[in-house]
């Protein structure tokens, strides 16, 4: 994947109005690009990152052997509002930083994204908009945002809303981290330490599945036992400011692709909106984005593909690179999306 040469650059929006009615001061959209947009404008593919991630934790998608091909098509990787890249508690105008940085909604990330393409990409054609976790919650945010532009849609391990356990879920990370008593509301003169390696250990359990754990599938990842393992996702989230998880986190417990302008919050109506070809893949074990929430909304998208990814992984079975065998059975099915014209 390394041999393709791969441009890093920065979208400076200006003062970006956001849906929640604030406006987000100097916004910035960090993205990476490779390959090329063809003469005809219709190559491109987008893949926006998950929570947590980077453009970096896309990389294992692209490259050789995968359909997600730079010698034929021109990958975007925008990074999420929030992740550290983009505009964020840590790096925002002066004014917006930590506790101070506004509500940013699932619309405002794909609105932001569209003008990217709309300004720097040629308003190209997105041949295909692919993503894990909330990088599904995006792709199919702009299945039903722009569905004369984006002709192939694949949502892996995601769904088009936070379920109600989803949102429980994050309720009880977010509340690991912020019982920390150098929270201080989001103020804190030093990183609070105990809380982030608690929103690790926390979110270790959600991530993978209980057979993952009862059959020891973690050995496959070079951990000796759980507690090796939990201390992995502690020293994880030590390198994440705790701002910047939270901020995220909001993005996704408020994710809704008919909460905006368009849709009014007819959730049907906007799945019905997507008439791309897409690819709707759950995870066979997540406990957080399930198959069942999955599949009633696959049934709502007129040219939905519903295929299950079976896997005793968990969430993170959908994760660029974390299992290979994962990942191929995703790359297997993208190229029989993009293959179909």
């Amino acid at each position: 994947m390394y041999e393709y040469q791969a441009v890093e650059d920065e979208f400076h929006a200006g003062d970006w109005p956001l849906q929640s009615g604030t406006v987000l001061r100097d916004a910035r959209l960090r993205y990476l690009q490779i390959g090329q947009l063809n003469a005809a404008c219709d190559n491109l593919i987008i893949l926006p990152t998950y929570y947590g991630g980077t453009h970096e934790g896309n990389l294992p998608l692209i490259g050789a052997g995968s359909p997600l091909d730079p010698e034929r098509y021109c990958i975007l990787i925008p990074n999420l509002l929030g992740n550290g890249q983009s505009s964020s508690p840590s790096n925002a105008h002066h004014s917006q930083r930590g506790p101070n940085f506004p509500k940013v909604s699932l619309y405002d990330n794909v609105v932001l994204q569209h003008r990217l393409v709309e300004e720097h990409f040629a308003g190209a054609e997105v041949a295909l908009v692919a993503g894990w976790s909330m990088g599904g919650m995006q792709a199919l945010q702009w299945g039903c945002l722009y569905p004369d532009q984006v002709k192939r849609v694949a949502s892996i391990c995601a769904t088009a809303r936070c379920w109600p356990h989803n949102q429980v879920f994050l309720e009880g990370v977010k509340a690991a981290l912020t019982c920390d008593k150098d929270w201080d509301g989001g103020r804190y003169q030093s990183p609070p330490k105990a809380g982030l390696k608690a929103f690790g250990r926390v979110y270790a359990g959600w991530a993978y599945s209980q057979a993952f754990f009862r059959e020891e599938r973690y050995k496959e990842l070079g951990f000796d036992s759980i507690e090796s393992l939990l201390r992995y996702w502690e020293e994880d989230h030590l390198k994440q400011d705790a701002n910047n998880l939270l901020a995220v986190l909001h993005t996704w417990q408020q994710g809704d692709i008919s909460a905006n302008p368009v849709w009014n919050n007819d959730f049907d109506a906007a799945l019905k909106g997507i008439q791309a070809s897409c690819l709707i893949m759950p995870g066979s074990t997540d406990l957080y984005f399930t198959s069942e929430d999955a599949l009633s909304e696959a049934q709502q998208v007129p040219n939905a593909f519903f295929r299950p990814l079976e896997s005793d992984w968990g969430h993170c079975a959908g994760a660029p690179g974390r299992n290979p065998p994962d990942t191929r059975s995703i790359l297997g099915v993208l190229r029989v999306l993009l293959s179909d014209h």
